[in-house]
């Protein structure tokens, strides 16, 4: 049985930074494209980042520059590095290899 199990979310300042974790069983993430989305209240689920099985991330245009996605194969893992975080990023965020999905880690970017 597959599962994503994410974590790290919370509550921080605008500005300030959250490290998202996303442990994979069942599946070894290196094998294939994993990616982060995420879905705030109201609005449509967005892709935030992937990376391939070679290591290839890709960002959507509204976090470039700010947050960096990694994988431990080791400890089969994947990571989301957020920084600079604004209200706007406030949302639910989901780990994903397209046909599996994990149940989210809420993001809450406030003062």
């Amino acid at each position: 049985q597959v599962q994503l199990l994410e974590s790290g979310g919370g509550l921080v300042q605008p500005g300030g930074s959250l490290r998202l974790s996303c442990a994979g069983s069942g599946i070894i993430f290196s094998r294939y494209t994993t990616g982060w989305f995420r879905q705030a209240p109201g609005k449509e689920r967005e892709l935030v980042a992937t990376l391939s099985s070679d290591d290839s991330p890709y960002y959507a245009d509204f976090v470039k520059g700010r947050f960096t996605i990694s994988r431990d194969n080791a400890e089969n893992t994947i990571f989301l590095q957020m920084k600079n975080l604004s209200p706007e990023d406030t949302a639910v965020y989901l780990c994903s290899t397209l046909r599996y999905w994990g149940q989210g880690t809420q993001v809450t970017v406030s003062s």
